[in-house]
């Protein structure tokens, strides 16, 4: 190697890093494009391995890291497949997004604005495809427009769609709407599927610009109705991993059925501590278990969470398998659980008067709830009761004789928890933290499988009491690991962003209040203005806007807090059979009571992962549920509800209806004959003409006029508006707090705000829409 190439090799900025991939480094991504930059040319890759003097040993590595540097869109080959550095060539990497409509967009993978694809480009991409896109000018929304350049990965191999056509050749419509395109099936590869039906196919034949996308049928699920069918769809639609690979099985079950003393060396044996678990009637994975005592006027709160991390060990199929999958995924009457039951459901589950591993946070609590110290260390517990959260509530307000005889030896220590939860509630609000009203629902099944009820989940005592136990030691997790500066996943949560901010105030302007803090509002600020607003009629409404002011939680190795929890540092600790972050916390912790460091990881890609596996779940289920209320909803047309705006949208009102917990669509072109403006900020529809105005929290009489099962969406027409305002929001005056901030934009940016949008009057977002 030469002494200026060697040099080149030396001088990587990320050799440290490449050294802990390999042990031979290769040159990082950063060096290659550097080194292309500083040639100013196209380059072969004969000519990238002269200019880094690749060995022959390292050629096929650098060639898999060429090919993965294409595949993000790093760089790209031109026709005389020489390789280019993509921002030379103005070209942005990203993720297709389509929409049912048959356009989409671009999510870059830098960040920024999203690009607006047509429907033209969509017609030779997929939703989730990875492309690169040349800017071309704007919409006529003016909206940044491009071209598809070059496709990167097809993300799409197989799907499961609908037959909507059989005669001659078969045609299966996707069942994610976001891919537009209908498949081609040949009549020979069908299976010979009935229109109808619910199908899987492979695609043999991406889309182009020439032909449409084909395919063939390789499994038949059901007809639509078919009990359980709306889950089989989000499994494959998601692409959720649903069955778990013989290895994964083998590995768990091959540990004994019964914990062995065997692996009890170096536990602290906690057998004799009356441990219970605290979880809800259907539960069948036990994850925690709490118990209390009072000590020198202090208290000791002790969090048994299971030593999930005894069993699965990094890199196996096992592991693989959890990381693949995130998380668990609760359906209605079915769950897909991140690990097989012999683990989720038996060894790594807290179930009674067994001995089970755990690893234990012990923490010592002052009068006030502060935690004044805390240890971890792995043990062998034996959970002394498998308690509800309807039981423990009951036995607390003493209004079951009957419970109360069958927990006498138990009830003492449920008061002592009860007492540290009493005490980490002053704590909670002496931090500001806010507990927004939920809004959860059960859905209550018959016989044959459908939605025979929907009841509200109430939230007692006995939650609220479990759920301080772990944030307790969530946040103990976190601060150890950063007291030892061992790399970790935390639980993330900002503060609004400025935009949201700013239609914050503008909507609360309305109603007389104001968010304190100024342009950095903490928790603390929106606590005491959940404290004005209590017992208002609108209080529900105002605490909806301030909850949607804020942003998601997310994994994240760059610890900056938790926004709505009013921690400075907060981590996933106490629920490993069911996610893969407090797995990987369990790990992070171990290896540092025992001086050692986790093997190097992509903290950040881990993070990432974790926080798409979430959003998936999260999205197969509000999936699941939208049709089962469909189906629900489908012999009802024709009746009249009352119920609450819950959302406004630019092309209507979602109604949420009363009782039954379902919401549906108000459409803009049943509000009234007249040009209706949606306003943003303050979450209206403004009438032009007659001046009404409907806005979130409205309440509304309806009529079910419209079900579609095939898109699980829901129809009303307009009854009756029961708090019509005849005023204009214009001739509202919001407080003189913002319009002075306003004008402060307006002299500091001339014409326009930061986000280049013109300033007139206040910069909400409008669209004008004629109802009839």
């Amino acid at each position: 190697m030469s002494k200026k190439n060697k040099s080149l090799r030396q001088d990587d900025p990320q050799k440290e890093r490449e050294a802990m991939f390999y042990e031979k480094p290769l040159p990082s991504r950063e060096l290659i494009l550097k080194i292309m930059a500083d040639q100013g040319v196209p380059l072969s890759i004969s000519k990238l391995n002269e200019l880094l003097e690749i060995a022959d040993d390292e050629s096929e590595a650098f060639n898999k890291r060429i090919r993965a540097m294409e595949r993000q869109g790093q760089i790209m080959r031109n026709r005389k497949d020489d390789f280019c550095i993509s921002e030379k060539l103005n070209l942005i990497p990203g993720r297709i997004q389509g929409h049912a409509d048959g356009f989409g967009f671009l999510i870059p993978d830098q960040g920024g604005d999203d690009i607006f694809l047509s429907s033209r480009e969509m017609m030779q991409v997929l939703h989730n495809d990875r492309v690169m896109v040349q800017t071309i000018g704007q919409d006529r929304k003016g909206r940044p427009e491009g071209k598809v350049i070059e496709i990167l990965e097809r993300k799409n191999e197989t799907l499961v769609g609908r037959v909507v056509q059989g005669q001659g050749v078969t045609i299966v419509a996707a069942e994610d709407k976001r891919i537009n395109q209908d498949f081609l099936i040949p009549y020979h590869l069908d299976m010979g599927a009935k229109p109808g039906q619910i199908v899987v196919i492979e695609i043999t034949a991406q889309p182009s610009f020439k032909s449409r996308p084909m395919g063939k049928v390789i499994q038949i699920l059901g007809n639509y109705a078919d009990s359980g069918m709306e889950i089989e769809i989000a499994l494959r639609k998601h692409q959720l991993p649903y069955n778990f690979s013989e290895e994964t099985v083998r590995i768990a079950e091959s540990f004994s059925k019964k914990v062995s003393e065997n692996n009890f060396k170096g536990r602290v044996d906690l057998r004799d501590l009356p441990l219970i678990t605290i979880d809800g009637e259907t539960a069948r994975d036990f994850d925690d278990a709490v118990y209390a005592e009072s000590v020198d006027k202090n208290w000791r709160l002790v969090v048994a969470i299971a030593d999930v991390s005894f069993y699965v060990q990094p890199d196996n199929a096992l592991d693989k398998e959890a990381f693949d999958r995130g998380n668990s995924v609760y359906f209605p009457r079915r769950v897909i659980p991140m690990l097989p039951e012999a683990l989720s459901n038996g060894l790594c589950s807290l179930n009674p008067h067994v001995d089970r591993l755990c690893m234990i946070c012990d923490m010592l609590i002052d009068q006030h709830g502060k935690v004044l110290s805390y240890k971890f260390y792995p043990s062998v517990m034996e959970s002394k009761a498998r308690m509800t959260y309807t039981d423990v509530s009951a036995l607390l307000k003493e209004t079951s004789p009957e419970l109360t005889e069958k927990y006498k030896s138990i009830i003492p220590h449920i008061k002592n928890l009860e007492s540290v939860y009493r005490i980490l509630t002053k704590q909670r609000h002496i931090r500001g933290a806010i507990e927004f009203d939920s809004s959860e629902t059960i859905m209550i099944f018959n016989d044959q499988g459908k939605i025979d009820r929907i009841e509200p989940v109430i939230r007692n005592e006995a939650h609220r009491l479990i759920e301080e136990c772990m944030l307790a030691a969530n946040v103990c997790a976190a601060n150890f690991l950063i007291e030892q500066e061992h790399p970790a996943l935390y639980r993330i949560h900002e503060g609004p962003t400025e935009e949201r901010l700013e239609n914050l105030q503008i909507f609360l302007a309305e109603f007389g209040f104001m968010l304190t803090g100024g342009d950095k509002p903490s928790i603390k600020d929106y606590a005491a203005l959940i404290e004005k607003i209590k017992g208002r009629p609108d209080e529900h409404l105002l605490q909806t806007v301030l909850l949607r002011s804020m942003q998601q939680a997310v994994y994240s190795p760059d610890n900056i807090g938790h926004f709505g929890l009013a921690y400075e540092a907060y981590a996933h600790f106490t629920s490993p059979i069911r996610r893969y972050p407090d797995l990987l916390i369990h790990r992070a912790i171990k290896a540092t009571l025992e001086k050692k460091k986790m093997p190097a990881s992509n903290w950040h890609v881990l993070g990432q992962h974790c926080s798409m596996t979430e959003r998936r779940a999260d999205d197969a289920t509000r999936d699941v549920s939208a049709w089962l209320k469909c189906y629900y909803m489908q012999d009802k047309i024709g009746e009249i509800y009352e119920g609450t705006v819950a959302g406004v949208t630019s092309f209507g009102l979602f109604v949420s209806i009363d009782d039954i917990y379902i919401e549906g669509l108000l459409h803009v072109t049943e509000l009234g004959n007249d040009y209706f403006t949606y306003d943003k900020a303050r979450h209206a529809m403004v009438g032009e003409r007659s001046h009404v105005i409907y806005r979130l929290g409205d309440r509304l009489k309806v009529k079910l006029v419209r079900v579609d099962l095939e898109l699980s969406k829901i129809d009303f027409s307009l009854e009756s508006h029961q708090e019509v305002q005849k005023s204009s929001l214009k001739d509202r005056k919001p407080k003189n707090f913002f319009k002075e901030k306003v004008a402060h934009k307006k002299k500091a940016h001339p014409g326009k705000h930061k986000s280049g949008s013109k300033v007139s009057g206040s910069p909400r977002s409008k669209k004008r829409i004629r109802a009839k």
